[in-house]
This record gives C-alpha cells, structure tokens and sequence, in this order.
C-alpha cells in the first residue's frame, strides 16, 4: 500500500532530526540525504497528481455552469 502524504513528511522529518544530530555519520548523513531527496520527489508527484485530479474537476465544474 502506498503510503501518504502525512507519513511521507514523517519520515522527512525524522530524517532531518538525523541529519541535524552531531552524532551521525558523514556516510549515515549521505544516506539520509538520499532518502530524504526520494521522498521529497514522492510527495512532489502526490501533489502534482492531486493538482491534476483538481483541474480536471474544475474543467467538468465549469461546463456544468457551476464554477
């Protein structure tokens, strides 16, 4: 199952605490950058497909006159 949006900005934000930490690792900040930069383009496509879905339903809201 796909995750959402919400728990895709969960993760990043957990990553960013990570990232922050003067305990981590020049490899583990690597890693957690390049996790981070996959769920960034994750919730980047969720929102386009969103941005989409609503175009698409304003377009029918306005031919049935109610835009």
């Amino acid at each position: 199952m796909e995750k959402s949006i919400e728990q895709t900005f969960t993760e990043l934000e957990e990553l960013l605490e990570k990232l922050e930490s003067p305990d981590t690792t020049l490899e583990e900040s690597f890693a957690c950058y390049e996790a981070g930069m996959k769920l960034v383009k994750a919730c980047n496509d969720k929102i386009d497909k969103v941005e989409k879905q609503m175009i698409i339903l304003q377009g029918g809201a306005e031919e049935d006159g109610d835009a």
